[in-house]
């Protein structure tokens, strides 16, 4: 390890302190030879003072002890009508997986409980099937949890729940995981599955989708465990829960991998990349010009010393990822309000492919609409397709621009290509 991926991961260490973070791990993955140093990850989290509620699955265990007895089992994963008989070989198997998840947890010096805290009722009557014993989550019993949290306790929560009259239900891990996180008000909730989250094209890892991509992509499943993680995500999202985290489970350190570095290793699924977004303060001058250094440099973007930074604070809007900032964008609006610049956009390369620099463009336009603007315009050296591509920018010449405008880029020699763009006739991309 290089001393700077130290301090890359010391600066997430206080944003974490004290925060609740949800782990929902399938049954597979529990399985697996990794999971060895899943526990040590988790063991890890909780030496940060990071409090920890453990959600595990069974589908693996369900449908091995069912085959072993012979029992032609209705569901394994609680999504499907669950019978009598698959409800008796489901609770015999979440039972016998939780207690060697008890054993587990204890063995790598963590002090764990079995936690009984899920009201549930019966799903019922599903685009014409009876479910049967299959449960949905009703009420999550936060005190409790938050009791065993508060106590440095790590709460187990298996897919079981009660119904008012005492009634046993199969539940879904996916859901439990989601509705606990939500009635937590955790930071984060973290699935560790087998089927991680690709790129339907290319294969590659999916590093973020929003609420409406996650519920788009599980709306048209692909036949893989994502479809239930991503709906929950959505759903936790929804309900005030940051940041989802999907992860492959085989992975070694996916989960110090994604939660200590600012490029991850999973899936992140995230409320609203616009609530990410919001005014630039005094102290983010700093970061602001370490973030467009390199553009500088590389002549992308016109260079601003601390001193221009700080007198035209009230122009830029910035975007933070986990406390992190990763991309900025400036807005100057124009002596008699018509007319608005968009400058100073950039984003750490890192997150070049998430789609944030089209976001930020768009944030700053429909911040200039809310300012009565009518249009706006760019100038750039390098970035002329993509203002063009992405956000429906037209090349133009200098004489379209403000009058003192016009000066200064006469004055500058940097020869930048001018875009324009009219917020009356373009509808806004937010």
């Amino acid at each position: 390890m290089r001393f700077g991926d130290l301090r890359e991961i010391l600066q997430y260490v206080p944003q974490f302190r004290g925060c609740v973070f949800v782990v929902a791990i399938d049954g597979a993955v529990i399985a697996s030879s990794n999971f060895t140093n899943i526990l040590l990850d988790l063991a890890v989290l909780h030496s940060l003072k990071i409090r920890v509620v453990l959600v595990h699955g069974a589908g693996l265990q369900v449908k091995q002890l069912g085959a072993s007895r012979g029992v032609q089992m209705s569901t394994i994963d609680g999504t499907g009508p669950t019978t009598d008989e698959t409800l008796e070989v489901s609770l015999d198997a979440i039972s016998r997986l939780s207690s060697t998840l008890m054993q587990k947890l204890t063995s790598v010096g963590l002090r764990a409980a079995s936690a009984n805290v899920l009201n549930a009722h019966p799903a019922g009557v599903i685009k014409g099937i009876d479910h049967l014993n299959t449960g949905r989550v009703d009420r999550v019993d936060a005190q409790t949890l938050r009791t065993l949290i508060d106590d440095e306790i790590v709460p187990l929560v298996s897919p079981i729940g009660f119904d008012a009259h005492g009634d046993t239900l199969r539940l879904n891990s996916d859901a439990a995981a989601a509705e606990i996180g939500i009635a937590l008000g955790a930071a984060k909730i973290i699935y560790l599955s087998i089927d991680p989250v690709s790129d339907r094209e290319t294969g590659g890892r999916l590093r973020h989708l929003s609420v409406d991509e996650a519920k788009e992509r599980a709306s048209s499943p692909s036949g893989s465990g994502e479809t239930s993680k991503l709906k929950w995500a959505a759903r936790a999202c929804v309900s005030g829960v940051a940041r989802v985290h999907i992860l492959d489970g085989n992975q070694d350190d996916a989960l110090l991998a994604e939660l200590f570095s600012n490029e991850g290793v999973g899936t992140m699924v995230y409320a609203d990349v616009y609530q990410l977004v919001r005014a630039a303060r005094i102290e983010d001058v700093p970061p602001i010009a370490s973030l467009v250094r390199q553009s500088v440099e590389n002549e992308e973007l016109l260079q601003r010393n601390h001193d221009d930074l700080v007198d035209n604070l009230n122009d830029y809007f910035v975007l933070e990822v986990d406390g992190n900032l990763i991309a900025t964008v400036s807005l100057h609006i124009f002596p008699g309000g018509k007319q608005a610049e968009i400058g100073c956009l950039y984003v750490h390369p890192v997150h070049s492919d998430a789609g944030y620099g089209s976001k930020m463009i768009a944030f700053a336009e429909n911040e200039a609409r809310k300012a009565g603007v009518e249009e706006v315009f760019a100038l750039s050296t390098q970035a002329v397709e993509y203002f063009r591509r992405k956000a429906n920018y037209e090349l133009t010449d200098a004489s379209q621009l403000p009058r003192d405008r016009q000066e200064k880029l006469e004055k500058s020699g940097r020869k930048s290509k001018v875009l324009i763009k009219s917020l009356l006739t373009n509808k806004p991309l937010i």
